[in-house]
Order: structure tokens, then C-alpha cells, then sequence
């Protein structure tokens, strides 16, 4: 059977494409830039480096450049998620039974660069994030477009990466927790850096 062509993919990308799902369904791990440009009859990196951010922007794949290993297939990554109703936390209600309809989590893979991390500690957990959760971030573009409340990693020096409320006031930047325990940290502007927002959180839950 001939490999499938999407209408927005060239053929270039699209020849990729499909040998990246090919080679991922068999080996069960990304492939390397150097097997691909091998794959693709190319002597030179840049054609593949730039096929791949080709792919992601358009959804396709999610691939962090210059990482290795980190490219998953975005539509393989999540379907959907059934939803089959809801569950009390309190009284009974009637129980699920038929399918109502999906939860789509695809979007949050088909942003760029998404990362995640593990999550250290209770400071967050008035927020519902756990000591072991994995918490996925977006990366900051702009620092000055963040928003009074966003849930943020940022790195302080002397305290390493932390997750916490971002907050601006009167010139000063304050990272709080969601843990009555834990103060507030106040610094100048300059004096951290911005990695990521939170997108979602990701908790396995072991019996």
C-alpha cells in the first residue's frame, strides 16, 4: 500500500513523515537526524531539521530541537479519551453508560516545545499538584505578557526551579505558593527566569 499524502504536507515532508511513523512503530523510540537524513538520501542536517519544524508546526509531531529522543507522533500520543458521564464526590448519582464523547488532549501536545516536569514537594497543593505529579508547560515567549495568577516555573537563583502563582506589583515580581507554609518570594525582575506555564497536570495513581 502507498503511503498516505496529507493535502498540506509537501512531498518532502510528507515522505518523512510517514518513514518517522514507520520506523517509531517498529523500533518503538524516535529515530536519530542521522538516520533520518540517511533514510531520506540526504548529506546534511538542516533538510531534516527543517522537515521536522515543518511537521510541528503543523501539529504533526512534537520534537524538542536538539534533544534526542523526543519526538512522539502527535495523533498517536492521545485519540481521545472516552467520557462516559460524570462521578459524584459526594451522593450517588446514576452510573455512566454510554459514550458521550471524547476528551480531546491532543491540543496540548500540538503546542511547540511543550516539556515536562516532575513536581518536588507540597508548596502547590492548595493548586491540586502533588508531590510526584508531572506537571506540562508551555514555554514563556514573552515574560511581560504573563498574566497576574499563572502558574509558572521559574529559575531563582540560590533556590533552583520552582512552580508557583506568578503575581507583578509595583515593579516587583512575587512567586507565591498554594500552601499557606510557605511565604511568598519577592524578587526584581532581572533576577529570575521564566521556563514555562502550566498546561496540565499528569498524576499517575499507583494501588
Amino acid at each position: 500500500m502507498p503511503p498516505s499524502i496529507d493535502n498540506d504536507l509537501t512531498a518532502a515532508q510528507n515522505e518523512l513523515f510517514n518513514w518517522i511513523k514507520n520506523y517509531m512503530r517498529d523500533f518503538q523510540h524516535s529515530p536519530s537526524i542521522r538516520q533520518m537524513m540517511k533514510a531520506m538520501g540526504l548529506k546534511s542536517p538542516a533538510p531534516v531539521q527543517s522537515r521536522l519544524r515543518h511537521l510541528q508546526d503543523k501539529g504533526y509531531i512534537s520534537w524538542q530541537e536538539g534533544k534526542a529522543r523526543t519526538m512522539q507522533i502527535v495523533d498517536e500520543i492521545f485519540e481521545g479519551v472516552p467520557i462516559m458521564g460524570s462521578v459524584a464526590a459526594g451522593g450517588l448519582i446514576e452510573t455512566f453508560s454510554d459514550l458521550q464523547e471524547n476528551l480531546d488532549v491532543s491540543e496540548i501536545f500540538r503546542k511547540k516545545d511543550v516539556f515536562a516536569l516532575t513536581v518536588n514537594g507540597d508548596s502547590m497543593i492548595d493548586a491540586c499538584i502533588a508531590d510526584g505529579d508531572m506537571v506540562l508547560m508551555e514555554p514563556i515567549k514573552d515574560s511581560f505578557s504573563l498574566r497576574n495568577g499563572t502558574i509558572v516555573s521559574a529559575l531563582v537563583p540560590g533556590l533552583g526551579t520552582t512552580l508557583k502563582y506568578f503575581f507583578k506589583r509595583n515593579g516587583k515580581i512575587y512567586l507565591e505558593a498554594a500552601n499557606p507554609a510557605y511565604d511568598p518570594i519577592e524578587l526584581n525582575l532581572n533576577e529570575v527566569t521564566f521556563q514555562g506555564k502550566l498546561l496540565a497536570v499528569w498524576r499517575s495513581v499507583r494501588n
